[in-house]
């Protein structure tokens, strides 16, 4: 059976197809060919599976999110798939996941090429999104790093010497990696995207709840469960919020919103910054 004899459908993509990604996709993605990107097939496969039984058209491809020419192939094939309109963004693993070099790799220069390489195919009046973290908040970065921070290639980032004295543990890696996605898509709004007529944000969820984020809620002490206790929400929040959030920034609505970050973390940063929370 043919469900959609249309031709020409616009192409959404999403690189790191875990519960959040495919989350936000699901909620806009109808009708449209969806390109899945990722590191494992058989998580491609299940996805897949998923998403053509509800009626999606949609295809995956094998990525390594942390190399450059792999993620160069994938936004070639979402072009070859037709106009690119949504770029999703979730590939990375958090501080319980990964080394500190790893972290960078992954969630700062990966996240860097994925930017560069969509910036390039991009349709006119398309949208990103770059899934960051509330841990951008929540280490510093001076006014003159920002600022070598943007003016920095990708493969330039890690040579950083700000960022090679403080990413030292998996934690600091992740918050400063974090804190670089904003700038990042600050950059290609005005410069790589713009030039595409196209728009980025990010979003920067706190504690969600997600199969990854077992590995942290599981790990020493009681971060997270203090932040929980701390926030003006008293809780976590679930992937659909954030699906929710993610459908607006990319839609018709958020036409006049791009380079710019919307934190989502129930007030965990305004506990931190007003002192009512204490982070160790």
């Amino acid at each position: 059976m043919i469900f959609n004899r249309n031709e020409t459908k616009e192409v959404a993509v999403l690189l790191g197809a875990g519960s959040m990604g495919t989350a936000v996709i699901r909620r806009f993605a109808a009708g449209r060919k969806i390109l899945f990107g990722d590191i494992s097939q058989a998580n491609l496969n299940r996805v897949c599976e998923e998403f053509i039984r509800s009626g999606y058209d949609a295809e995956g491809m094998i990525v390594n999110a942390m190399d450059k020419d792999s993620i160069e192939a994938f936004a070639a094939k979402a072009a070859s798939l037709g106009q690119v309109k949504y770029y999703v963004h979730t590939a990375g693993a958090s501080p319980s996941q990964g080394t500190p070099e790893h972290i960078l790799n992954l969630d700062m220069t990966g996240t860097g090429y994925a930017i560069d390489a969509f910036g390039k195919v991009m349709a006119e009046g398309g949208a990103g999104l770059i899934i960051s973290s509330q841990t951008g908040y929540m280490f510093p970065v001076p006014y003159e790093v920002e600022q070598q921070i943007l003016a920095a290639e990708t493969d330039e980032l890690k040579n950083i010497d700000f960022i090679k004295e403080n990413a030292v543990t998996s934690g600091k890696a992740y918050m400063i990696a974090k804190r670089v996605n904003h700038l990042q898509a600050m950059k290609a709004a005005a410069t790589t995207w713009k030039q595409r007529r196209a728009r980025i944000n990010t979003i920067s969820p706190g504690i969600i709840v997600t199969p990854l984020a077992y590995d942290e809620f599981n790990a020493p002490g009681n971060t997270y469960q203090n932040m929980i206790d701390s926030s003006a929400a008293m809780r976590t929040a679930s992937s659909d919020e954030i699906a929710e959030a993610a459908a607006f920034l990319l839609g018709e609505h958020a036409g006049f919103i791009t380079g710019t970050d919307l934190l989502m973390d129930g007030g965990v940063i305004p506990a931190i910054r007003t002192g009512a929370y204490k982070l160790h």
